[in-house]
């Protein structure tokens, strides 16, 4: 007869019955998950590279999508895209009323597509302004 303790490792009653990692995969692993996030901390602080055809103004958004770039009305396309300093996202909605130096592309259509919020090294970059 079995010893009692012997159904407690049963294959037919716990079924999710998985291998545990050797120290050395274990080890591997976290050390491969720290360079990713190494990685991600680098790229953050990476400059950023403008299209050449990016211009710098003043955008104020007044109501997503109407915005005022150097003062004169404009507008965002659909699927426009802000950028923030650390190159991330920004809704629309987020800066409502604040006045924000920015580098942006014009789509042909006239409307504005990408923008870009300045840190202020870039913004101490000379660039064209739509005017000039």
């Amino acid at each position: 007869m079995a010893p009692a303790d012997a159904s407690a490792h049963s294959l037919w009653i716990y079924t999710m019955n998985r291998c545990s990692p050797s120290p050395l995969l274990r080890r591997t692993l976290l050390a491969l998950a720290g360079l990713g996030l190494c990685g991600v901390a680098l790229a953050q602080n990476a400059p950023r590279n403008f299209p050449a055809n990016a211009l710098r103004g003043t955008m104020v958004v007044t109501q997503p999508p109407i915005i005022t770039m150097d003062g004169k009305a404009a507008q965002l396309s659909p699927g426009a895209r802000i950028k923030g300093p650390g190159n991330l996202l920004v809704l629309p909605g987020t800066v409502v009323g604040q006045e924000l130096l920015v580098n942006y592309t014009v789509e042909p259509h006239g409307l504005v597509h990408e923008v870009w919020i300045l840190t202020e090294a870039e913004a101490a970059e000379k660039r064209k302004r739509a005017g000039q």
